[in-house]
């Protein structure tokens, strides 16, 4: 059933949203302190592509932790939902 399923994902979207993803990893990789993320956008990528059948693997310590915290806080919150002080 995966096999159908990941063949249908791949002609209706997986296609174009896997290499959407390849695309900002490579940009992500041209700096320096955007590797980590550049190879988790080729993760992404490959989840892309064929999601069905596939199991996904947390935990990344305190980097991990660290990168949630600095982007929840510059692009987690909408800024109509900050109350001006």
């Amino acid at each position: 059933m995966s096999i159908i399923g990941n063949i249908l994902w791949f002609i209706f979207g997986g296609l174009f949203s896997g290499l959407s993803w390849i695309l900002s990893g490579i940009i992500w990789c041209i700096t320096i302190v955007g590797i980590p993320y550049g190879k988790q956008c080729f993760k992404f990528a490959s989840m892309s592509f064929a999601p069905f059948g596939k199991e996904i693997e947390y935990g990344g310590g305190v980097p991990s932790l660290f990168a949630n915290v600095i982007w929840i806080i510059f692009f987690g919150i909408p800024k109509q939902y900050i109350k001006k002080i």
